[in-house]
């Protein structure tokens, strides 16, 4: 596997190495000794998620806050979104900066969100299959959101905003001066 930093310190993209054959393809999609030296700390996932959904539905910017914050290592099992994390951690270089990754089920890329980060993410093939590890069990009482079109982080979505499908609560979601503090 090959891990590459980011503009935001902590967030890496994965490639991982692919066999392929006239049978189709083997990986390794996850070893938790080189996901660790490649991220260059300890990591212990708890849970997984998943999610089925159709071109052009966005969902996110989410995060959870405290003691119940999470990291995430994404991927893409069948489709294509453009992936999403935001810095919102308050003492960061680069806070209120963002970085989108393309996953797909062709590149097979991850995506590592380390605690302190808003995600999202928007399916851009007619629909995907998304796949996520968590480092901490949800906890509703510390949901965070970011609003999608907060004009202070500006995010190019690369998708027409009269085409997105929100649901109801990410639509009224708060701008990044107005969120909840992720510690």
């Amino acid at each position: 596997m090959i891990f590459t930093e980011t503009k935001l310190k902590g967030c890496y993209i994965i490639e991982p190495k692919i066999i392929r054959d006239e049978r189709g393809y083997f990986m390794e999609s996850f070893n938790e000794k080189a996901f660790q030296k490649g991220v260059e700390q300890k990591v212990n996932f708890v849970q997984d998620n998943q999610s089925l959904s159709m071109k052009g539905v966005l969902r996110g910017l989410h995060y959870q806050t405290g003691e119940h914050a999470q990291a995430k290592l994404v991927r893409v099992l069948q489709g294509e979104v453009l992936d999403v994390a935001v810095d919102i951690r308050p003492e960061s270089e680069t806070y209120g900066q963002y970085e989108a990754v393309l996953l797909s089920s062709d590149n097979q890329l991850q995506f590592f969100i380390p605690r302190g980060f808003a995600h999202g993410f928007l399916v851009l093939s007619e629909t995907a299959i998304f796949f996520y590890k968590c480092d901490n069990f949800y906890n509703k009482e510390s949901e965070g959101g970011l609003s999608y079109n907060d004009q202070s982080v500006n995010i190019d979505w690369k998708f027409p905003i009269s085409e997105l499908l929100i649901s109801e609560k990410d639509k009224f979601l708060p701008t990044l001066e107005n969120a909840k503090k992720v510690w």
